[in-house]
């Protein structure tokens, strides 16, 4: 019974795809080029200057995003491995402690990466001059 539910279900949406055409949101008929350069672009590049608009607050943002998105993820990945160890616990009172604490202080963890990160995007914005 449920796999014929599954079945219908995944037939349907495969044949509603096939159906529906995308709305997108750019013309694709050809009467405007949204990809060309800007007449400012032109400008700074006849004048000598580099126009593709990487500054090193850029890389800077980039590497800490990286960086922080990393840490994130060993975090969840932390919290998860406490919640195997808890479910995994058998009525062990010290197991589970062990994990509960753990849960908490990958919490705290990720709350503190997420942190890190508002501050230093406020803080790479406000001093790129781009803060709006």
């Amino acid at each position: 019974m449920a796999v014929k539910k599954i079945l219908s279900f995944a037939i349907i949406a495969i044949f509603s795809l096939g159906v529906f055409n995308f709305a997108l949101a750019q013309n694709t008929s050809g009467s405007y080029n949204f990809a060309q350069d800007t007449g400012l672009n032109n400008t700074s590049a006849a004048a000598g200057y580099n126009s593709n608009g990487k500054t090193i607050y850029t890389y800077i943002t980039q590497i800490i995003t990286v960086v922080l998105s990393l840490v994130g993820v060993f975090f969840l990945g932390f919290t998860i491995y406490a919640g195997i160890v808890w479910m995994t616990a058998q009525g062990n009172e010290e197991k589970a402690g062990k994990a509960k604490e753990m849960i908490v202080e990958s919490i705290i963890g990720i709350i503190i990466v997420m942190a890190a990160y508002a501050i230093s995007y406020f803080v790479l914005k406000a001093t790129s001059g781009s803060l709006k």
